[in-house]
This record gives structure tokens, sequence and C-alpha cells, in this order.
């Protein structure tokens, strides 16, 4: 194979051992990499009912056939486990060194199984894999964890690491690196920690064998000419995704007081037009074209950076007002490494319970202070409220009982990002399916609907969905690439299949990477289902009842709120497109076209297969 290195690294840290062992060319034309390569292991090695934090469970660090290469954006890597904060499959990316210098030292993916006696961390140079004391790393910060790393390995080297959260085994911690990226939303960071890895290091001294290494290089000329040369790319690098705030604020879908409104009344003072004003520096993946990463002094005269999502959970949505103070409670939370957009609504939801009166302890919307120091005991676990809010909002809103749960803002245990949806019932169905719980990476449908009308609940939306899924949730995660130049930029996505063709001497259009993405997400669907022992209904696929019940009261969009039977309608006629039955689970014809047919005698054990 070309691009691929045919290799994966497995490390079992119980037994201090590292194998390196081919995979089989299959792995690699049915599931290209990233997310695939990570949802086609866990189904394989991690049985049924495996508790997520205990040894039995995997750490798949994996990248796609272009990582490392000379084009634009691909300085990812995909991070995934079984979660332990939802029971179900769990993923995310982050831009790292890692995955180039993993791929340079001759592997696609590294599997990280059992757990060591005491804390330690990983070291891949080349073939030479050692497992190492961690005693110096623990129970310090990520951003300090990674500066002693690069004191002792140099600074070319590719790192994964947690922070205290991970340590704590906080069930929305996440992995961690170059000083200020982040990913593994449902707890990717959790299953580090209760393996008692603090990190992976690696650096490697051979590059990838492409098939045609000449028509690659002018590709990646032209790709990053291309992005430059864009209309809109001078203004996307003045703000990121920070230009969406005021969007979201005019449109009613900030979300503001545990997404109980959409608009903020001090939105101004967290724009994007503010945070520019205050801008420092910005920071980005390896191989970036369009920089997102914004830094301000916080208020405590530290470098923070921002994005929308860390400012609209960390912000609105728990009644902040001053953006250095935003900044400090986002640092805080990338120190720790915890997931800002969960730690966002787990604390607003704790607000909003102490208001209602139904949480014993005093938490006041938008108090710094009272805030900043609510998470440092979520990420040492101090007190039980502190042990509460480091379970995450679902199990928060169980303990408590009475109506908790119709405020409590998660989908499958996953915590909603930052776009709230009384008024936008197809972002509200994009939550409801998307693979890892609700998070809106895989299917930004937000704007679109906007665009086409907010009130309906129409196929159209259901057909956008898709469509995204298949992008941003299938071919950008399985190559594993970043969606920002075609989302925010424009740039065609007709790019990818010729950097894929021309690195591998295969000759895909973009109809085989959709065929690749329904693949996975019916591979991941069929995981849930197994790991909920047949216990599924449409249900799961259900927003929180807070959009249903509780109509907005502020804006030009007060009253609003979704409506259940239109809901229904749309989750239905997205579960018929899928190939799925009527509870949301794949059909045996879906499975067998999709050539997953060997994973329907797993399934049928658990449910009735129809």
């Amino acid at each position: 194979m070309k691009a691929w290195t045919g290799q994966l690294l497995r490390v079992n840290l119980s037994s201090k051992e590292a194998s390196i062992e081919s995979y089989p060319k299959e792995l690699a034309l049915q599931f290209v990499g990233g997310r695939g390569f990570a949802m086609k292991i866990l189904w394989d090695e991690v049985p049924k009912g495996t508790n997520p934090l205990s040894p039995g469970n995997k750490f798949i660090a994996a990248v796609g056939p272009l990582s490392g290469l000379a084009m634009p954006n691909v300085g990812k890597t995909i991070v995934a486990a079984k979660s332990p904060l939802t029971g179900g499959y769990g993923d995310g990316n982050l831009g790292t060194h890692f995955g180039s210098q993993l791929r340079r030292a001759g592997y696609d993916l590294v599997v990280v199984e059992g757990k060591a006696d005491a804390p330690s961390y990983i070291l891949i140079e080349d073939a030479e894999v050692s497992i190492l004391d961690a005693d110096n790393l623990w129970g310090i910060g990520a951003y300090e964890a990674e500066q002693k790393l690069e004191d002792l390995h140099g600074k070319n080297i590719g790192t994964l690491m947690i922070g205290q959260g991970g340590e704590n085994l906080v069930k929305y911690a996440t992995v961690r690196s170059m000083m200020g990226r982040s990913g593994g939303r449902p707890g990717m960071g959790t299953v580090m920690g209760s393996k008692n890895l603090k990190a992976l290091v690696a650096k490697g001294s051979k590059s990838p064998e492409i098939a045609d290494p000449q028509a690659f290089r002018q590709l990646g000329r032209d790709g990053f000419k291309d992005i430059r040369d864009k209309p809109s790319y001078d203004e996307w690098m003045s703000q990121g995704t920070m230009l969406i705030h005021a969007w979201c604020q005019e449109f009613s879908v900030l979300p503001s007081y545990n997404f109980r409104e959409g608009q903020f009344e001090h939105a101004e003072a967290l724009s994007g037009d503010t945070m520019e004003k205050m801008k420092e520096k910005t920071r980005g993946c390896p191989s970036c074209t369009m920089q997102c990463g914004h830094c301000i002094k916080d208020s405590e005269g530290k470098s923070a950076e921002l994005d929308y999502e860390n400012v609209s959970l960390l912000g609105s949505n728990i009644g902040m007002r001053d953006l250095r103070e935003v900044a400090t409670l986002n640092r805080l939370a990338d120190e720790y490494g915890l997931d800002t957009i969960s730690l966002g609504n787990t604390i607003g939801f704790a607000m909003e319970a102490s208001e209602k009166g139904i949480l014993d302890e005093k938490l006041d919307w938008g108090d710094f202070h009272a805030t900043s120091q609510l998470i440092t005991d979520i990420a040492f676990r101090k007190g039980s409220l502190g042990s509460d809010l480091a379970e995450g909002t679902q199990h928060l809103a169980k303990k408590l009982g009475k109506s908790a749960l119709d405020f409590a803002m998660q989908i499958k245990g996953l915590e909603i990002s930052g776009y709230d949806c009384h008024a936008a019932p197809g972002m509200a169905l994009a939550f409801g399916v998307c693979s890892i719980g609700a998070h809106h990476k895989e299917s930004w449908v937000i704007t679109h609907e906007v665009d086409v009308g907010r009130d309906t609940y129409d196929e159209g939306k259901v057909d956008k969905i898709i469509e995204l899924q298949r992008i941003r949730g299938g071919m950008f995660e399985q190559l594993v690439g970043c969606r920002f130049p075609w989302i925010e930029l424009g740039f065609n996505l007709e790019w990818y299949p010729k950097y894929f063709n021309a690195a591998t001497g295969l000759k895909w259009t973009l109809n085989d990477f959709w065929n690749l993405a329904d693949r996975v997400y019916s591979l991941i669907r069929s995981y849930w289902v197994r790991e909920f022992n047949g216990e599924w209904d449409r249900t799961m696929d259900y927003p929180p009842q807070r959009w249903f019940k509780d109509p907005l009261s502020v804006g030009p969009l007060a009253g609003a709120k979704l409506d259940k039977e239109g809901y229904d309608k749309m989750l239905s006629w997205y579960y018929k497109k899928r190939g799925w039955d009527e509870r949301g689970i794949p059909t045996k014809t879906q499975l067998k076209e999709q050539q997953l047919e060997w994973v329907i005698p797993e399934l049928a054990r658990v449910t009735d297969l129809t």
C-alpha cells in the first residue's frame, strides 16, 4: 500500500510490552483511517459491557493516509475509546504533531491497553518503544507537563497528554497537545488517566511513501495558495470562530443561562469584536493555514486561548459578562485538561438547580470567583459538589431527581455544544443523532437552517444533516483533516480525492468517501446498541425536554419552542434514509449492503434485527 504505513503499534501497560503489527489491506480500503480504524478496533477488541475505566478498555490514537503530508490542515489526530461519560463510542480530534511523528515512526495508529502499576508515559522513537516513569509529571497541569517533555526529548516531538482532570477521572477530561489544542470530549483523557498514562510522545525519522510525489507536491502548493487567496481569508484571520458569536446573538441561538435563552444581555462584552481588540497572538495546528486559536491576556494577566465554544459555554451560558474572566476560566480548564463545553454545561446546570432550590449549594449566575474555585474542585474532585459535577450533567440530574433531567442539557450523556435549539429543529436533530452524543462537529446545520427557515420540519433539513455528516463526521474524520478551509473559506471538496489519489494511487471519488462515511456511521450506531445491551429506542436520539417545554422568553423569537411531533417526523425520515429501523437500529439489509455483515451475529444477540 502507498500512503498508509500498514502498521499499528500495540502497547500493553500491564505487561509493559509493545508490539508492532501489520494490519490487512482490507482495513485501509474499508475504513481508511482515523475514526474508521478506531471504531473497528473497539468493536473487535473491547468486549461488550467492558467498564470504560477498566484495563480492558483501549485508548486509540489514529491518523489517516494524508496525515503529516505537505497539504493544508492535516495536522490532526483522532483519539478514541469506549466513553466513561456516555458508555458508548467516544472520540475527538485535536491538532498535534503527534500524528505526523507517529507516521514518521512507521505507524498509522497506536492501541494502548491494560493499566500501568504507577504513573507512566509512552515514548515512541521509530521501532523503539519505552514505557517510562511519569512521577515527575503526575499531578501537574498539561502546559507544564508538555514543557517538561520537550525539555527531556526535544522540541521536535509530538505529544498527547492529560492534566489533573484526567488523572482524577473527571468524566469529561480531554487529551491535550501543543499548549492549547484539545480533543476527546467524551472522556478520552479520563481513559488515559484510568490507565495511569500521563502522556504519549512520538518522534520518527521516516516519511510515508506516496504513489505520486511530484503530483502531490504540486497539489500541496496549489492548495495552500488557493486557501490564502480566498476573499474571506483576512476576515477569518481577524477573529476565527469568534466571528460566529454576534451571529448567534442576532439569531437567538447563543446559549444563555443553561440554554434557557438564545440571547444574552451582555453579549457585546463577550463578542468577537471585543476579543479582537484584546488579541495578542494566534495559535494553530500543524500545517494550519487559518489559525483559529486567538489569545488574550486573562484577568490574571496570563495568556489564554479563546474560541466560540468556550466563550459561549463558559460565558453567556453561566451568566459571565467579562471576557477576561471567561478567558481565565478557559485557561484553568485547559491546564486541568477539562472539556470546556461539558464544563460550562455542567456548571450552568448546577447554577440553575441552585436557583430552583433543588441543589443545596448556593451558586449564583456570573459569580467568577465561585466558578473558578468550582472548576478546581471539579478537576481534583474536592467536596461532594466537585465530585458530583466531575461525573457530568446527566449523573447529577439523576441524583437530584424531580424535574432535573428536563433542564440537563445533554444527549446520551454528552453535554450540548454552543447552539440553542428552541427554534432550530434541524440543529436539534443533528445533536440528537450525532455519533458521540450532542456535538456540533459532525453536522453544523444551524446556518443552513437559518437560511431556509427556522420553523419548518421538513425532509430537506434531514438530507442536509446526512450530507454534512458524510463530509464532516465522515471524510474529515477518516482522512484525518480539519474542516475549516471548506466550511469557512469555501475550499472545494474535490481537492480531497485528488490528494488521496495522488498519495495512495487509488481512483476514489467523493461518492466513495460518502459510502465509507455511511459504513462507519452504521458501525458506530451498532456499537451503541451493543453496549446498551439492546435497550435502545428512538428516545436515545431526543434532545432535552427543555426545548420542547420551556419557550424562549426574550428576543425576537420569544415564545419559540420545539414541536415534538415535527421532531419525531424528521427523526423517522433520518432513520429511513440511513437504512435503520424505527428504533434507530441498522437493519440486516443495510449492514450487508455496507459490507458489515460480520456485525449481524453479535448485534442479533442483544436485539431483534429487522
